[in-house]
């Protein structure tokens, strides 16, 4: 997750006050993702809530679907 500018072949979701922008190879993993920041005492920061994960790793960074 980064901050850039807009490519031609980008789909852009817009998305409170902000464009999301998303290539299309990485579409079709993150279809119904939810992405939430958390800043409790068991961590801080951003999680991603991945309904089509059929595994993740311990680290929760990466997933299988």
């Amino acid at each position: 997750m980064e901050f850039d500018s807009p490519r031609d072949e980008d789909l852009i979701v817009p998305q409170d006050g902000f464009d999301v922008l998303l290539d299309p190879k990485s579409v079709i993993y993150l279809r119904g993702v939810v992405l939430d920041f958390q800043s409790g005492l068991n961590g801080r920061g951003f999680q991603f809530n991945n309904p089509n994960a059929s595994n993740t790793c311990g680290c929760g960074e990466s997933f299988a679907v």
